[in-house]
Formats: C-alpha cells, sequence, structure tokens
C-alpha cells in the first residue's frame, strides 16, 4: 500500500513475522535418477567405490540411517536367512530383508576391499589400522562428494544422510505405498513421523482439497 501511494506511512515494519514450524517444509529429497546418478558415481570410484556404495546403497535400498550403517557388525549379517541385524535408535534391533543387490555389495566389499583387521565392524577405514569410524560424518562426506561429482546441488548446505533415506520414502509415496507400510520400511515407532511424507502424496491431497471460494463461484 505504501509503494502504490495508498498510504503516507511505511507499516511494513510493524508486520511480525510468519511463524515457520520446523516440520513444515518438505522432506528434502532426490529424485529416483537422481540417487541411482549418486550411486554410480561412487561405485566407480576406483580407491574406495565398494565400501562407499555398499553404505550409500543401504540407506538407499533399506532405508538405514547413517549410524546404523557404521554400527553393523560381521556377525550382524546372516548370509544364509538373508538378514540383517539392524541397530537402530532407542537400543532397539530389527532385522531386515538382504536383496541380491544389497548382498552383493556387501560381499564384494568384503571380499576385495577391506583391509585385514582383528575389528568385527563392517565398515572400517581405508588406513591401517582400519578402525571402525566414530559418527557417521564419513557418510556425508560421501554423498556430498558424490553430489558435486554429479552436478545436483545439495538442497542445502549441509548435506545430510537422510537425503537418501528420505528419497526412498518418497519413492514410496510416489509409488502408492500406503504411510503404514512407508513406517514399516523406516521402523517408525511413531506414525507420527511417517506422518510429513503425507505432504508429497500429490494425488491424495488434490481428492481432498475443498474448492477455493472467488466471486461468481469456485475455482
Amino acid at each position: 500500500m505504501f509503494a502504490r501511494g495508498a498510504t503516507a506511512t511505511n507499516l511494513a515494519l510493524s508486520i511480525p513475522k510468519a511463524a515457520q514450524r520446523w516440520d513444515a517444509r518438505l522432506p528434502r529429497h532426490l529424485s529416483p535418477d537422481g540417487v541411482e546418478a549418486v550411486l554410480a558415481s561412487v561405485r566407480g570410484n576406483p580407491r574406495h567405490g565398494a565400501r562407499d556404495y555398499a553404505m550409500l546403497l543401504l540407506m538407499a535400498r533399506l532405508g538405514l540411517r547413517a549410524p546404523e550403517v557404521i554400527a553393523i557388525q560381521l556377525d550382524d549379517i546372516d548370509w544364509r536367512a538373508g538378514e540383517l541385524l539392524v541397530r537402530g535408535k532407542g537400543q532397539l534391533h530389527d532385522r531386515l530383508p538382504i536383496s541380491a543387490e544389497v548382498g552383493e555389495a556387501l560381499s564384494r566389499y568384503l571380499r576385495e576391499e577391506r583391509g585385514p583387521t582383528s575389528c568385527r565392524t563392517v565398515f572400517v577405514t581405508h588406513r591401517a589400522p582400519h578402525r571402525a569410524f566414530n559418527n557417521g560424518q564419513i557418510i556425508n562426506a560421501i554423498l556430498k562428494d558424490a553430489l558435486a561429482a554429479t552436478g545436483q546441488k545439495p538442497v542445502t548446505p549441509y548435506v545430510g544422510s537422510h537425503l537418501l533415506r528420505h528419497s526412498l520414502a518418497t519413492r514410496l509415496v510416489n509409488a502408492g505405498a500406503s504411510l503404514d507400510e512407508v513406517g514399516d520400511v523406516l521402523r517408525h515407532r511413531s506414525r507420527t513421523s511417517t506422518m510429513v511424507y503425507a505432504r508429497l502424496d500429490i494425488d491424495g491431497l488434490r481428492s481432498i482439497a475443498q474448492p477455493w471460494p472467488v466471486a461468481g463461484g469456485v475455482q
């Protein structure tokens, strides 16, 4: 109104800022093609592609969190049953099926790239004495480098490993999976944690959207 001359006083500074809840934004994610590009870029790394590929694949296909990936022990992999023991949040353990793709990636890393060590942790450093990682920052760094290598702009300055977990959930929602099914895959203990992905179901949201009232009718 001030810019248009409708008022002589600029009241812009008197208007309070709109509240923005931390969970109001859409989950940050990559497209399916973007995820595959990241995986292909990491896998092609001649230095430590097998390890990094297996780590990211566990998040992209099974929805694991970074701390869960680096916590995997050799004894957690049941090759005969095709299952993986996941040490989740709150000291809770889950067993997830290992697909052929994930199993092959783990096997390749263990046979071809993992250095000799007495450490029982699956993913270890490449430099001797091949120790376990202290935290999941290594995965964030791998993911950030892969995004740069594939020409994909990070959604935020800080690239978190949850990007692949969110991408998996987004792909499931777009493929028609229910929120309960998404919650089962991500191992959510509360439905509230899964509800954030309801914002991504555009077709479902259209079906419940109310007509917008305008002069002379509705749109």
